[in-house]
């Protein structure tokens, strides 16, 4: 078992917890914004953390504890592909609890070995959402003919309230619908700095109500929606090559998307040409 030497967190180790990420990504695959600076410093700089480094002094385990934008006590860690199943995961989520000021802990894995669920279930926590994170590579891009008497239209500030509409068809009935009210709906999706207007798609039909929606942000197809009554009509499958049709004149070299492990639509993901990159999840404590 390789010691390690146990550090406060600081703002000089952002650079090596996201090395530390890409490491565990290029492993095992999951959300890929992990590495970037904006999440990491999310993670791991919104509270107190902790890093392990090995005697030559890189950087191999890192956790934080904070509190989330609910309120939530929220932990999440990393440990390097070449020192686990040596105790150091286990050994994070004992710092984790106690910097949690004795509050049940929500955990946050944007990346998750083979390994994940069973030392957290030995644990005592549980699952409780997860994604595939799906990549398609743009090389090849199947063609989906968008059915008859449909017409779409690109995000404009006259269209928006359409596409609040279309998300609210497509999703209201989904368990846990935020129902989020439209001018904070808008703002999200507007106010991401990747967000893709002239790229985003609402479609109506020949009545004008609305059938379906997609959005884009940089290289992903960040939301697709179809309303029930336009179900079974490949319209979701449209939406989704139309999109990698446009990231792809736009000169994204891949193009991301992420699904419920729940959802039927990963097998029409996996139809279209995307494949599996890792599971993101999110864990809590068992209330006894």
């Amino acid at each position: 078992m390789s010691t390690l030497a146990w550090q406060p967190l600081t703002d000089d180790d952002l650079l090596d917890v996201r090395q530390l990420a890409q490491r565990c990504l290029d492993a095992d695959g999951g959300l890929p914004l992990l590495a970037g600076e904006t999440m990491a410093r999310r993670l791991f700089r919104s509270g107190p953390g902790i890093g392990g480094r090995d005697e030559t002094g890189d950087l191999v385990a890192a956790a934080s504890v904070f509190v989330d934008g609910s309120g939530q006590r929220t932990a999440t860690w990393l440990v390097h592909p070449s020192v686990r199943n040596q105790g150091h995961g286990e050994a994070l989520v004992r710092w984790c609890r106690e910097h949690a000021g004795g509050g049940l802990l929500r955990v946050v894995a944007e990346t998750t070995s083979s390994d994940t669920e069973r030392v957290l279930a030995s644990l005592g926590l549980q699952r409780t959402f997860a994604e595939h994170v799906m990549r398609h590579d743009l090389l090849e891009v199947p063609r989906v003919a968008r059915a008859a008497g449909l017409s779409s239209f690109p995000w404009t500030d006259d269209t928006a309230d359409l596409f609040h509409r279309a998300y609210c068809g497509a999703f209201s009935t989904r368990p846990g619908f935020p129902d989020t009210p439209r001018d904070e709906w808008v703002g999200e999706v507007q106010g991401d700095p990747g967000f893709r207007p002239d790229d985003s798609r609402v479609v109506l039909d020949e009545r004008g109500l609305v059938a379906g929606f997609v959005t884009l942000t940089d290289d992903w197809v960040d939301q697709v929606g179809v309303v029930p009554s336009w179900r079974g009509h490949a319209l979701g499958a449209h939406l989704v090559v139309r999109s990698l049709r446009a990231l792809r004149k736009a000169g994204c070299e891949q193009a991301w998307l992420a699904v419920n492990v729940d959802n039927a639509a990963h097998e029409l993901y996996t139809r279209l040409g995307f494949r599996d990159f890792g599971l993101r999840a999110r864990y809590a404590e068992v209330k006894l």
